[in-house]
């Protein structure tokens, strides 16, 4: 059930938006000329998904040539597309001035009376039905529509008293933070693996002695090689339609940015029309996605299914055994190392790409197999610790949703979250 669609199931009263809370205005007369130094939001600085506070700059009056006007305490909610659908938005707290300006594509929101918690509207707005029954009423041409002020005050708003408004704000807040701890211990995590990795392939696991080559230093031992000589041979292959005969498939979009590994539960699927050109990939393979803005995104096939196929955007490395152990081509290619070396080498003003074999010219310094086998284990024990605050984050992002849209439709009340507020 929408959350939109509750006045059928509970008897709460309804209001407008607008009828709590008014759209911020700089008053008439106001010098701030008289003032040094403003605080200045962009929208860059504006959080999403959410994060309260929004980062600011203090600029001089003759700094800001253009803005939106707002005041402490405020909620800046981002008008634009595709900003509002990604919920950037925040809450103006910490200003160490009364008011600041921020980009023209923020709608500044404030209570009308003291008595409303602006974090149960903060919250509100993030529902996924109510950004779409606003994304649905944006108007402008399309790739700049933007949200008009009248539709946001006119959206229908459940009405709690004030304690309700608190404790029910007091709970998804706790659940925000949680979910904030669980992404800052990922993104520290991830920070470390870099620097782990940066020591791991320069100076081995041992720390052995070292030898200066045209990539950079590695033990004297290992040896500098093209990447395409640790690879097998990949097929790319015309698929027919037989059928319905369904195609399992790995599409660029269905990676993320980060390193992850894909399982068969990942894939989508889908029937091919004859002739359409896929990389067949098998278990063990790693792909590398090659053409911007997805370019460097990367994953390892942990199981394969029949007839497995990726978007031909991917370089596909299949390690051969007798020279690379298993995952070790997976971290050779995420070193920051490596990916200044295609950074520098990719080609294209609107999509700038790098062919698969470029990617495989690339040289890279190779240790003996054992080692190779000790690197992949240090670095897949990271991995998993990285992995587990990613998914503690995706169940505590789950129950948050799920809280709001019960609490905004009353299927969950006050009274059986006191003990939660009260923590």
């Amino acid at each position: 059930m929408s959350i939109l669609d509750i006045e059928a199931t509970d008897t709460r009263a309804r209001i407008r938006v607008g009828d709590a809370y008014e759209v911020t205005k700089k008053p008439r007369g106001l010098d701030v000329s008289s003032v040094q130094k403003i605080p200045f939001a962009p929208m860059d600085a504006i959080p999403s998904g959410g994060a309260y506070e929004p980062q600011f700059t203090m600029k001089t009056p003759t700094e800001i040539k253009s803005g939106t006007y707002f005041e402490r305490g405020d909620i800046l909610v981002a008008k634009i597309t595709p900003s509002f659908e990604n919920g950037k938005q925040a809450i103006v707290s910490a200003l160490p001035t009364r008011f600041g300006f921020t980009s023209t594509e923020i709608i500044p929101l404030r209570p009308r009376k003291n008595e409303h918690d602006r974090r149960l509207l903060f919250f509100y707005l993030l529902h996924p039905d109510i950004r779409h029954y606003i994304a649905e009423r944006m108007e402008g041409t399309t790739g700049r529509q933007r949200v008009p002020e009248d539709v946001l005050l006119d959206l229908p708003f459940p009405c709690f008293d004030p304690k309700e408004q608190t404790t029910i704000s007091d709970a998804l807040e706790m659940v925000q933070r949680l979910i904030a701890i669980e992404s800052q211990s990922a993104c520290t995590i991830i920070g470390l693996k870099q620097a782990a990795m940066q020591m791991l392939f320069t100076q081995g696991v041992r720390r052995k002695a070292q030898k200066d080559t045209e990539i950079g230093p590695m033990p004297e031992n290992w040896d500098t090689q093209a990447l395409a000589v640790l690879c097998e041979k990949t097929d790319t292959v015309h698929l027919q339609r037989e059928g319905k005969r369904i195609i399992e498939y790995v599409d660029v979009s269905s990676v993320s940015r980060e390193f992850l590994t894909i399982e068969a539960t990942t894939r989508s699927t889908l029937q091919e029309a004859p002739g359409r050109a896929r990389k067949r990939i098998l278990e063990g393979d790693v792909i590398f996605a090659t053409v911007r803005p997805t370019l460097l995104r990367t994953a390892y096939i942990s199981a394969a299914l029949n007839d497995q196929v990726c978007s031909t955007a991917f370089c596909v490395l299949r390690r051969n055994p007798k020279k690379a152990a298993d995952k070790f081509l997976y971290y050779l290619v995420q070193r920051d190392s490596f990916i200044r070396q295609l950074g520098a080498v990719e080609k294209g003003a609107s999509y700038p790409a790098v062919t698969d074999r470029v990617v495989k010219e690339q040289l890279v310094p190779v240790p003996g197999l054992e080692e190779q086998r000790r690197i992949v284990k240090i670095l897949d024990s990271i991995d998993k610790k990285i992995d587990l605050h990613q998914r503690k984050r995706a169940v505590l992002k789950a129950l948050f949703e799920t809280l709001l849209h019960k609490f905004m439709i009353g299927q969950i009340r006050v009274a059986n979250l006191t003990f939660l507020a009260s923590r």
